[in-house]
């Protein structure tokens, strides 16, 4: 979807894939795929643990220029086999487009990429009645139940969710989507335990773990870039001391750091549960952040209107939105559109495509791996 200068060309990425074995599916495109997560989110634990370390700067640089135009949604940690792991770096180096040299892909994983373009009307953006409306959110926000997450509780999140990227087979380059499906989560207090159910990653209807730790033994700690919920509760709720840290902890990944700051944000509020008044502190946050607008109409996943909080990436021509209700404030999904030329490797991402749109169905506490609320005791 973005596009950055400092990562790979197709050429580099073509001599490159000679040296790996071919993967036999597609590999999805969209904002949360978990593969390509695993892998962002373990590159992002090794920047984050060697980041003092100025003998291992070399070894990341490559690394860092693959994943710097991504987002790093949350919390998926695990290592993935060494093979695939540079397929996927390949695959993240150009941006949002998927390669497969022969057929559509096989594997029940790939079997929602099928849909036409996802696209909207570009709605009107106004930097007028910004900061009463985080206000209002952080007010909102502040008098909500997000309850605590006790020890050997799980955070559970059910979402729909749908993307738009190019996917290219034999050479030709398409347009299509994944199409709307139903996402969750599972996710421990301590970020140790999780489980993952999305039927357009996943090659079992049954999922797979988030559970560390890794193949390698590694259990890596939480931080911005993949937290636990018992990370956010110990975070400073001062908007002026959270948006420094997200600043230095997210120096050089994005496009540019307030949108980075903003992206991350976005990630907390759509993929955790953080307590009450970090959530409230959330708002006040992103207040400080230039270049955030309001859009008076947008929709999630679910068609769901809202009014959104919004801000467009300078590069890429992006613009993310935040949607909320607007009478009640309370978040109801996401959505990434193209609001001007600037979109894909090939061009075919034009002004009104969605390429990414998320609904948040239900948000609970669950007392067990796999338990959803219906069935909690």
């Amino acid at each position: 979807m973005n596009v950055n200068p400092s990562r790979q060309s197709p050429a580099e990425w073509e001599e490159s894939a000679q040296l790996l074995p071919p993967t036999e599916r597609d590999l999805p495109a969209g904002r949360h795929l978990f593969h390509k997560e695993r892998l962002m989110a373990r590159i992002q634990q090794d920047q984050h643990n060697e980041q003092n370390n100025q003998a291992a700067e070399g070894r990341r640089t490559a690394a860092a220029g693959a994943v710097r135009n991504r987002r790093f949604p949350m919390p998926r940690r695990a290592v993935l086999g060494t093979a695939l792991a540079f397929t996927l770096v390949g695959a993240v180096a150009l941006g949002a487009t998927v390669v497969n040299s022969g057929g559509a892909g096989g594997g029940s994983g790939s079997g929602v990429a099928t849909g036409p373009a996802l696209t909207t009307q570009v709605g009107a953006a106004t930097t007028k009645g910004v900061p009463q409306l985080l206000d209002q959110l952080s007010l909102a926000a502040a008098d909500g139940t997000n309850p605590t997450v006790k020890p050997g509780q799980y955070i559970y999140i059910e979402s729909k969710q749908a993307d738009t990227h190019e996917r290219t087979v034999d050479d030709k380059t398409t347009l299509v989507s994944n199409k709307l499906h139903t996402r969750q989560t599972w996710m421990s207090a301590d970020g140790v335990k999780g489980w993952l159910i999305d039927p357009s990653v996943n090659e079992s209807p049954e999922g797979e773990t988030l559970s560390l730790p890794d193949e390698q033994g590694n259990t890596p700690v939480a931080h911005l870039g993949g937290p636990s919920y018992d990370y956010l509760a110990k975070l400073t709720t001062d908007p002026d001391q959270l948006l420094k840290k997200i600043y230095k902890e997210t120096k050089g990944q994005g496009n540019n750091p307030d949108q980075q700051a903003f992206t991350t944000i976005g990630d907390l509020l759509s993929e955790s549960y953080p307590p009450a008044a970090l959530y409230s502190a959330l708002f006040k946050t992103a207040a400080k952040i230039p270049g955030v607008v309001v859009v008076q109409d947008s929709e999630d996943a679910a068609g769901r209107h809202g009014v959104a909080v919004a801000r467009m990436d300078e590069l890429s021509g992006e613009r993310m939105e935040w949607i909320f209700d607007k009478k009640t404030h309370v978040y109801l999904g996401e959505r990434t559109v193209q609001v001007r030329e600037n979109g894909g490797d090939a061009g075919l991402i034009k002004p009104g495509t969605v390429t990414y749109t998320s609904a948040i169905m239900n948000r609970s506490i669950v007392d067990g791996m796999k338990q959803t609320p219906s069935k909690a005791s």
